[in-house]
């Protein structure tokens, strides 16, 4: 199938579809006009790839999955390099949702002293 064919399909842009081949984490074959010509399996090849972006994965980590024979995100064989990608990826998460709990403190802290200094000018005003 076409490109054009496969980003209808899909909800994806042609432009992405051409990155993701760009990457390698999508192949096709070229027609002798020079048009790529994409099998059936693309279709959810890219439903993987859009899944592992939504995760947060990078393209070199979802080529590294794709080298599992794991046909999709859901079928969960056991692969190494997708538990240590996985394990790493929640790792960053949470140290990002630990970051982002630390920085809402500071800036309730901070909410509460600005409120706090706001209503005791209010009160040496209204003296």
């Amino acid at each position: 199938m076409r490109i054009s064919e496969l980003a209808r399909l899909t909800n994806v842009s042609a432009r992405a579809i051409r990155h993701y081949e760009e990457k390698g984490l999508l192949q096709a074959e070229r027609l002798d006009n020079d048009y790529r010509d994409f099998k059936p399996s693309a279709v959810d090849r890219i439903h993987s790839i859009q899944l592992y972006l939504k995760l947060g994965l990078t393209a070199d980590e979802i080529r590294s999955l794709f080298t599992c024979e794991v046909a999709s995100p859901d079928d969960y064989e056991y692969c190494e390099e997708m538990l240590e990608i996985y394990e790493g990826k929640l790792h960053k998460v949470n140290r990002q949702i630990e970051s982002m709990l630390q920085l809402k403190k500071l800036l309730e802290r901070q909410v509460a002293l600005t409120v706090a200094g706001k209503n005791e000018g209010d009160l040496r005003i209204s003296v």
